[in-house]
């Protein structure tokens, strides 16, 4: 067991090698094809296979094969374990050493037990995938969530087509505006108890660490501006978008979120992600 912890410390020890890891965590539960974590990270093919195998023999990363592809995804039995370890051998189990200052309980936190919730919905350039979830958990969840959305691009406008599918669907549409993620980063914005990322590519990103530390989520989908075809093709993918944003949200609303501690929380969330 020892032997293993110095593995997968010494191989984290290494900045690419990290990194890869970092991007599989955010894209967790995600299984993550190569090709796209050298592109994400524009590390060449044969640099990136030496850095996976390293994570793969530390018990860092599991791999799958589909075909011809192969698939990497974060190995949370190890990361577990590796922590644990650290936790109840180096600090002899006493979270008042190890816990993370973020989990410390304060008399006036009231964590997840609070009426109303702030999520934010982040993805590339907040002009579809991230607008539907903005616009249905408003209008599923009520007056329980404060809800937002944004993107990482510097610059993005409404998708006329994801403004129409909302507009038959009965959402209000005149105050959606489309927003950079820079927006929710000063001091005056929300404290913010979810955040999830609805694309890939922003998932990829580096995004940045958010004030308290929320439940994060990735619940990744294609991205229905880029569909191509006739008008009603066209139309036809971001109907389906919504369609699975829709039971993703409708699940996440019915959640018993101030009788679930942190831990159970961010499992509920993730297994949104793989089974809607």
């Amino acid at each position: 067991m020892e032997k293993d912890i110095c593995l997968r410390l010494s191989t984290l020890g290494h900045p690419q090698r990290l990194a890869v890891f970092q991007l599989l965590m955010r894209r967790y539960p995600d299984r993550v094809p190569a090709g796209e974590i050298g592109s994400a990270l524009d590390v060449k093919s044969s640099t990136l296979s030496s850095y996976l195998s390293a994570l793969l023999q530390a018990g860092l990363v599991t791999k799958t094969r589909e075909g011809t592809w192969l698939y990497y995804q974060a190995d949370i039995g190890g990361i577990r374990e590796t922590l644990d370890t650290l936790l109840f051998d180096c600090c002899r189990g006493r979270p008042d050493l190890c816990q993370p200052a973020w989990l410390d309980p304060k008399p006036e936190d009231t964590s997840m037990k609070d009426t109303h919730y702030n999520v934010l919905f982040i993805c590339t350039g907040n002009s579809a995938r991230s607008i539907f979830a903005e616009s249905l958990l408003r209008t599923i969840g009520g007056e329980r969530f404060n809800v937002y959305s944004a993107g990482t691009k510097p610059s993005s406008e409404l998708n006329p087509f994801a403004i129409e599918v909302l507009r038959s669907k009965g959402h209000d549409v005149d105050s959606l505006r489309a927003k950079n993620v820079n927006e929710f980063m000063d001091e005056a914005a929300p404290k913010f108890d979810f955040v999830f990322t609805v694309c890939n590519r922003a998932a990829n990103e580096e995004c940045p660490a958010w004030e308290g530390q929320p439940i994060s989520g990735h619940w990744g989908m294609l991205d229905p501006v880029k569909s191509e075809g006739s008008d009603a093709e066209r139309s036809l993918a971001f109907q389906q978008t919504y369609g699975t944003l829709k039971n993703r949200i409708q699940a996440f609303a019915a959640l018993p979120i101030a009788e679930l501690d942190q831990i159970s929380l961010q499992k509920a969330v993730d297994d949104i992600a793989l089974n809607y």
